[in-house]
């Protein structure tokens, strides 16, 4: 397996044993960061909320398709 497998591979195992909590503190870690390169870079918040709508939606992309379109493996 190339190193760029056995990467993967090592955060999947580490990332199967998250919890909600986990997942959750994760995800307040992402919007603090976000608060503070807001900080550092005021100009960010003068742009268009149409590029914010626009990347929330490429964001959302890959989740909704492994949620909705992608097959479940049969257990």
């Amino acid at each position: 397996m190339n190193p760029i497998g056995k990467l993967i591979a090592y955060w999947n195992r580490k990332v199967k044993k998250f919890t909600i909590l986990d997942l959750k503190l994760a995800q307040g870690a992402a919007m603090a960061f976000g608060l503070v390169i807001a900080t550092l870079f005021p100009q960010i918040t003068r742009l268009s909320v149409w590029w914010f709508v626009g990347l929330a939606l490429i964001c959302a992309l890959r989740p909704a398709h492994t949620i909705w379109i992608k097959a479940d493996d049969p257990a």
